[in-house]
């Protein structure tokens, strides 16, 4: 949001001045924003998770007894009596959040239009592209130290500055598991600080390179700074050039679509890993990063120094990027086949023993092995059955007795597994879910390979995608079409992606989890094969459409080069005399 609020502003006025020093700002204004979003975690208190391995006499947390046991019926009751007790007032630190994302977003809003176009204009036009492809390079292996701080710090517990770790009763695999997501940010926020001073230090044109900047784009040389009225007042006609150029508007819409895509994968490909495979988000994140980013990162590279070397021109990186973009949609294809079956959960995705049908769980409706229990719905503390399934907590598998305490803690006499055949010897449980199959962690890993390889032939029209941008506009309008093509994909595709998948996630929700108040928590539990038809169908289809409006622009792009050669020509033909036929036949 905070980008999107000045990145055209700062894209057009931004090229008309110091354009590394206003880099150079944005970068300190990201490195303070970063450190003010883990600010939160210093302020308010500990994370509280409900479990059973620990008992506690305080009514207002969920850390409660649920066996079937009689000791435990009237702790049971107490703090799920009813849902009088409403929530105390929400946390207002969310605030501190929205503002340091803000002011992160400002930031970045001078680096990539700025940061390409001042490349753009010192370099050698044969260099251009290998540059910039480095550049694209090096903004991709970031995420690779990114994924890997994300890994390091999802696998530490959220109060780990405070808590000892082994009162810690639940693991990361645990859907309530919270890792602690402030470090990440100080870590970053710290580097960031650093990386801005160097960008003071550069000059604002580079003078060894004059002749360069001058063959570049010679009507902007040798101007002083212009004044806000004249930039005002230039404004209007840039932009209005820029919404009538046909070629750039489809290479626009295009590029919408495309981050539709980007932003759905981007923000739900670890989770739909999690939920299709039985990872943790830990695993998830490392082998993300220690996988795909290297891919994208060489694809990058490479595309960069091809365009360098074969000299590319507009035509031949549009087709470049049509064909790579096709040959990713293909290798997309056999993702509809990995994937694992859901998890055995009784009364949610298979039924309690000697049921007819599954019992929803969220209504009252209960097996006879539980009945007595009195288990809150409000609860999810599963635990995983001698017989392979899980439950939502020992008080739905019936459990009348525990043995040990923390993570250890074990459960017995488990009338509901009983009632699957087992001896009352084997009818008990320990905490956590059930271990998926074996196959799903080859399912896991032949996805990531797959995933690595579309994501390299993917990249390989990166950098002809960002040179599109520079070369289908006049020179003087390219940081403003770089700036409008960035506010645009996030307005129209980095902002309604996340929030409208996000619902159609919710919709293939199973089991939802219950606050304090008896309101709707976080979602315990997914429909994986529905989700990964919605995940899979919906990226699928916005590349096709995304594709096929390139197409459209490639022939636009064929056509006019077409219609330029032409003129070109018939302009020459006009400059030769009428009366000369030598002359004719040589521009023949």
């Amino acid at each position: 949001m905070g980008n999107i609020l000045v990145i055209t502003l700062v894209s057009y006025v931004g090229a008309k001045f110091h354009r590394p020093k206003i880099i150079g700002a944005g970068v300190l204004l990201m490195g303070i924003g970063t450190l003010l979003m883990a600010s939160p975690h210093f302020i308010m208190g500990r994370y509280r998770y409900g479990t059973a391995a620990t008992h506690t006499n305080d009514d207002g947390n969920f850390t409660v007894i649920s066996t079937c046991s009689s000791d435990s019926q009237e702790t049971l009751q107490k703090p799920f009596s009813g849902c009088q007790k409403e929530e105390s007032g929400r946390s207002p630190l969310w605030v501190m959040v929205l503002l340091g994302n803000t002011m992160r977003g400002i930031g970045e809003a001078s680096i990539v239009p700025l940061g390409m176009s001042f490349i753009d204009d010192y370099a050698r036009p044969e260099n251009s592209a290998f540059y910039i492809g480095c550049l694209n390079t090096l903004g991709v292996i970031g995420p690779i130290f990114g994924f890997m701080l994300g890994s390091l710090c999802a696998n530490l517990y959220v109060d780990i500055d405070s808590v000892y770790q082994a009162s810690v009763t639940i693991t990361p695999q645990d859907y309530r598991w919270v890792g602690a997501w402030w470090l990440g940010y100080v870590v970053s926020g710290l580097f960031t600080l650093l990386a801005a001073f160097p960008l003071w230090f550069f000059p604002r044109a580079l003078p060894e390179n004059s002749q360069i900047s001058e063959l570049n784009h010679p009507r902007q040389q040798h101007k002083t700074t212009p004044s806000l009225t004249e930039i005002v007042k230039d404004f209007p006609p840039s932009f209005k050039h820029l919404l009538t150029n046909k070629i750039y508007i489809l290479y626009l819409a295009h590029s919408i679509v495309a981050f539709n895509d980007f932003a759905i994968g981007a923000s739900y490909t670890p989770k739909y890993l999690e939920q299709q495979f039985g990872q943790s988000a830990s695993k998830t994140n490392f082998l993300i990063g220690a996988t795909s980013v290297p891919a994208v990162a060489l694809g990058i590279f490479l595309s960069g120094l091809m365009m360098k070397r074969f000299k590319w021109d507009l035509l031949t990186s549009a087709r470049v990027n049509l064909y790579a973009g096709v040959a990713m949609l293909f290798l997309a294809v056999p993702f509809f086949a990995l994937s694992c079956g859901n998890l055995e959960v009784a009364g949610v995705t298979v039924p309690y023993q000697g049921s007819t049908e599954v019992q929803g769980v969220i209504s009252d409706v209960l097996p006879s092995c539980n009945a007595d229990c009195g288990c809150p719905d409000i609860h999810w503390d599963p635990v995983c059955g001698e017989n392979g399934v899980t439950y939502i907590s020992p008080c739905h598998a019936g459990c009348n007795s525990t043995l040990g305490a923390g993570r250890n803690m074990t459960f017995h006499d488990c009338g509901c597994i009983q009632s699957w055949g087992l001896s009352v010897g084997n009818s008990s449980a320990v905490l956590g879910q059930c271990s998926r199959d074996p196959k799903c962690n080859r399912m896991f890993y032949i996805y990531l390979g797959l995933q690595s390889l579309a994501f390299f032939v993917y990249s390989l029209g990166t950098v002809p995608y960002f040179t599109l941008s520079l070369r289908i506009v006049d020179p003087e309008l390219k940081s403003i079409s770089v700036g409008m093509l960035l506010f645009t994909v996030r307005v129209l595709g980095g902002i309604p992606a996340p929030i409208y998948f996000g619902s159609l996630i919710d919709s293939t929700c199973l089991k939802w989890g219950r606050t304090k108040s008896c309101g709707r928590g976080a979602c315990r539990i997914y429909d994986i094969e529905t989700f990964r038809f919605l995940f899979q169908g919906l990226t699928i289809g916005l590349r096709v459409l995304a594709y096929s409006l390139l197409w459209i622009a490639t022939i636009e792009i064929q056509r006019k080069m077409k219609n330029d050669k032409q003129l070109s020509r018939d302009t020459e033909l006009q400059k030769s005399p009428s009366n000369d036929p030598e002359h004719e036949e040589t521009i023949k």
